[in-house]
């Protein structure tokens, strides 16, 4: 019997930091994948996510060009949750505003936690939290049902919240270093509001990977003749040189 594997699929609108956002949900035992924003709808129900991430990206979503995503993936039921690009689009989807910020921000800044939300589990409400800026456009005006839940200076919508909708958003990046509560932040999202379970490992991962190969190539011999032990094509070619088949040693 296969063990339940939670998985949370993370859309990219070719954001810097989207493989980052899949370490650091990876990093929590939690499975992710990365698929381009525009994958069909019927790809994201056979998948069937726990939880969905919006990357950030490069791009105004309020250009005619800009890449967006179709209303009806947020008709799925799944929880969402927005980081910058991902928040601006969704604020803009339903009908807020969304505006070029006073002054491009680009560095450090401080994020005021507003309190009432499962986003911010275990913050105090007031409480500074030094954070991760890579924007010029800001959320000016919130659509119906949201909420602010965490404000900075330059960004009064720095995290917001539409529960009803099942989204969650922010303007800040959680997953890199330079937010040092971040990881607080996808926890709250992967497990009080998704329900995910850490049961995934790297380990089981590859467990998975060898036997899937094995049930495909059966017992052979044949691998490559110079494959580096360090990728997964070396492990796997590893594995057949030296036990005959892609099963791993017992």
């Amino acid at each position: 019997m296969t063990a339940r594997r939670d998985l949370i699929l993370i859309l990219d609108f070719g954001g810097q930091y989207t493989q980052l956002i899949a370490r650091r949900v990876r990093e929590q035992n939690v499975y992710s994948e990365i698929h381009p924003f525009n994958v069909p709808l019927a790809k994201i129900r056979e998948l069937a996510p726990r939880g969905i991430i919006l990357s950030g990206g490069p791009a105004y979503c309020y250009d005619a060009a800009a890449p967006k995503i179709s209303s009806e993936v947020y008709e799925l039921g799944v929880p969402i949750l927005g980081i910058c690009y991902g928040t601006q689009l969704t604020a803009l989807t339903f009908g807020g505003k969304v505006v070029a910020a006073e002054r491009r921000e680009y560095g450090r800044a401080t994020v005021r936690v507003q309190g009432g939300s499962d986003l911010f589990h275990g913050f105090a409400t007031g409480e500074e939290i030094p954070v991760w800026m890579s924007h010029g456009d800001r959320v000016e005006a919130l659509p119906a049902g949201f909420e602010i839940v965490g404000e900075s200076a330059n960004c009064p919508a720095a995290a917001v919240a539409a529960p009803a909708r099942k989204f969650w958003g922010v303007q800040f990046h959680p997953e890199v270093a330079h937010t040092p509560r971040g990881g607080e932040i996808l926890a709250n999202f992967l497990f009080r509001i998704c329900g995910c379970e850490p049961s995934w490992t790297m380990a089981g991962f590859v467990s998975e990977a060898v036997a899937a190969i094995s049930a495909k190539v059966g017992n052979t011999s044949m691998c490559p003749a110079r494959a580096e032990t360090s990728t997964p094509v070396g492990y796997f070619a590893g594995q057949l040189k030296k036990n005959g088949t892609c099963d791993p040693p017992s």
